[in-house]
């Protein structure tokens, strides 16, 4: 659905995408991670035709974006940058208006996107009156006005409260899952992308540092939790015998490839020490993010 081909975006000196190649398969949760400044906003603005880029190929809907923007976002929705809308006005007639930029949308067609929101009877409230959540799902709405196969989302979640979070997450995954619909999503809330991803890139200083499936992320180590009566004693005869790699937080330690559980405990229990737990440990996608942006791990 979405395609960059070494894409590269310049502003002055200042490189903010550096050769930037990916894929956004039809029918993924898509999430795009990364500092502030490490080029998220950047490559989704290309993506939507609002910055140019210095060079490569970005393919929207099978449509070049440089040469063909109306065809390639026909078919797209988005909330990009901090979405502006008429205080004085309803929520409905904001979305009368904002669609009317576009293509007329029959009013039918905006009752429908309000109800999918969960704004139905706050649509002729002005929008003044709405909270910052009632705000993000008002977004959502004119995002969902022209009926789209693509959504791309530049932080969805920013500013929410943890209620307003868990509502924008419920509702992302009730339009993947009830209308089909292929999700790009840009946010810092790794927490949430972990709960509705299924894909993931992450950027760092313009260059993406790893790209695939969720569970590869977590997949990458084998770590295990082990619980002794001298965790020190116990990494050091495992690293002795090159049973493990790593270890960390005082109770995590790193399998060797090959190597299984019971041989641990086997070592250990030759070695004259008590093993109280010893259990696989799903690694988090905060502590594979926080790896790659300290450069312990290398790119995909």
């Amino acid at each position: 659905m979405i395609q960059l081909q070494h894409v590269c975006k310049r502003f002055g000196r200042r490189a903010a995408v550096q050769d930037l190649t990916l894929s956004v398969p039809v029918g993924e949760i898509f999430g795009l991670l990364g500092h502030n400044g490490a080029g998220k906003s950047t490559a989704i603005g290309m993506m939507l035709g609002q910055v140019w880029p210095t060079s490569g190929e970005i393919r929207v809907c099978g449509h070049d974006i440089t040469s063909n923007r109306g065809q390639a976002l026909r078919k797209v929705g988005a909330i990009f940058e901090a979405p502006a809308f008429y205080d004085y006005l309803s929520g409905r007639r904001n979305l009368e208006i904002l669609s009317s930029y576009t293509a007329p949308t029959p009013r039918g067609r905006v009752q429908e996107v309000v109800e999918w929101v969960g704004l139905r009877g706050r649509e002729n409230s002005k929008v003044k009156t709405y909270s910052h959540g009632m705000r993000a799902r008002l977004a959502l709405a004119q995002a969902l006005l022209p009926n789209p196969e693509i959504l791309i989302l530049d932080e969805p979640g920013s500013g929410l409260d943890p209620e307003g979070i868990h509502e924008m997450r419920q509702t992302i995954l009730r339009l993947h899952r009830e209308l089909g619909l292929t999700i790009l999503l840009s946010s810092h809330l790794l927490h949430e992308v972990e709960q509705v991803c299924s894909r993931i890139a992450v950027l760092n200083q313009g260059r993406m540092v790893f790209e695939g499936k969720l569970s590869a992320a977590r997949q990458r180590v084998q770590w295990i939790r082990l619980k002794v009566s001298d965790f020190a004693s116990a990494v050091k005869a495992l690293r002795q015998a090159q049973l493990i790699t790593d270890e960390r937080g005082g109770n995590l330690v790193a399998l060797a490839t090959g190597i299984g559980t019971d041989q641990v405990v086997r070592l250990l229990v030759e070695n004259g020490m008590a093993v109280y737990e010893i259990a696989p440990d799903r690694e988090s996608l905060e502590a594979f993010y926080l790896e790659l942006m300290n450069g312990k791990r290398g790119p995909n």
